[in-house]
């Protein structure tokens, strides 16, 4: 992960929801393509987890359950059509340690060679930023504090949608 010295007009905002405990169970994801400061593209999809079970924890923290995935794509599937999306950006997550560690996890379970894509953490950013002017680092907090409302948070793209908001404002 690297830490932010300019300002980022060019990245893609990505989110995984995962349906257990292991990494590489993810069951959903949304992602934003972010070109010269503006929003130029939005992909949700749900997938299949791996493996597939649903922790009840996970399942109150964003809702999904097998019910919703057991027709979704595999990651495969659905990598196919985000890499195309974000080639040459750079990723930018909140709390950007999970969502390489998913990344990392899934590409491992399905044999898929992992490109070494570079991670920016609107997490670490808000917490040089806004130190002190936050009660907490979570996701909608810091999303308030940057003027954008997180209507829907833990589903995938209004979660991506939100770092994609903080990332233009704090990066």
């Amino acid at each position: 992960m690297r830490t932010f010295a300019f300002a980022m007009e060019n990245f893609a905002a990505i989110d995984f929801e995962t349906a257990n405990g292991s990494r590489s169970s993810v069951c959903s994801v949304g992602v934003v393509v972010v070109r010269e400061g503006e929003v130029v593209d939005r992909y949700y999809s749900l997938i299949r987890p791996e493996p597939d079970y649903y922790a009840y924890f996970c399942q109150r923290v964003h809702g999904l359950s097998r019910r919703d995935t057991c027709n979704a794509p595999t990651f495969p599937e659905v990598w196919a059509e985000i890499e195309e999306r974000i080639d040459g950006l750079p990723l930018v997550a909140h709390n950007a340690r999970f969502d390489e560690s998913c990344l990392r996890a899934v590409f491992d379970c399905y044999g898929m060679r992992y490109p070494g894509y570079t991670f920016y953490d609107t997490l670490a950013a808000s917490r040089q930023t806004l130190k002190g002017q936050v009660e907490n680092h979570q996701l909608h907090t810091v999303a308030a504090a940057c003027g954008y409302c997180l209507e829907d948070h833990h589903h995938a793209l209004a979660d991506a949608e939100a770092c994609a908001a903080i990332a233009l404002k704090l990066l």
